[in-house]
């Protein structure tokens, strides 16, 4: 049976989606008769990893084949493997179109990279996964720019990070440069994810 992204968002202890925020907010406990108390702190070692796994897994929606390669990637790659980590998985194209405001889950902005309606450097790319380089320009396509909910998004944007540069009149955002772990709106204890793969 899938389980609901909200349930999912409880039992993570991270907002998935707008409607699970508004919810969290209400009842910030994991779901269940008791709302599980205290079951993170309670938890082992081995445990507290998955979570963490599980919490960046989500929050980019991907699979976990997907992360195994990230991981690789991130162990072959200079520098510290959980900031080259952070930084492979932030620049994919999906999770960048979240950022700029064009969507307001990673869901939806996985949802309209695969139906066409983004463009990096004016050609539409439709691949969640495509690698976006610094000095990219991320946009909405010209046709989709009346798409209901993709204009209520970028009407609602909240913060945009540092990274990017996002112009609300073309639709349109630049990626500026690469970004700090720091500046990365993501919940997980990425030390504990490198962790629970070297295991």
């Amino acid at each position: 049976m899938k389980i609901s992204k909200v349930k999912r968002s409880r039992a993570l202890g991270v907002p998935l989606t707008p409607k699970a925020l508004k919810i969290m907010e209400r009842r910030p406990n994991p779901p269940g008769q008791h709302g599980g108390r205290g079951q993170w702190r309670r938890a082992s070692d081995y445990k507290q990893q998955l979570l963490q796994k599980q919490r960046l897994r989500d929050q980019y929606n991907i699979r976990e084949a997907q992360m195994r390669g990230y991981i690789q990637r991130a162990y072959k790659t200079k520098g510290r493997t959980p900031e080259t980590l952070m930084i492979l998985l932030e620049s994919r194209l999906d999770a960048l179109v979240l950022r700029s405001g064009f969507a307001r889950s990673i869901y939806a902005a996985r949802q309209y990279v695969t139906h066409g309606h983004i463009t990096v450097n004016g050609e539409r790319v439709s691949v969640p996964s495509y690698s976006v380089k610094p000095g990219d320009v991320i946009a909405v396509k010209e046709s989709s720019r009346k798409v209901p909910a993709i204009v209520e998004a970028v009407e609602t944007v909240g913060n945009i990070p540092p990274y990017l540069e996002m112009d609300k009149k073309s639709m349109s955002a630049t990626y500026v440069r690469l970004p700090a772990p720091s500046e990365i709106p993501v919940i997980c204890e990425v030390n504990q994810v490198i962790e629970y793969y070297s295991r």
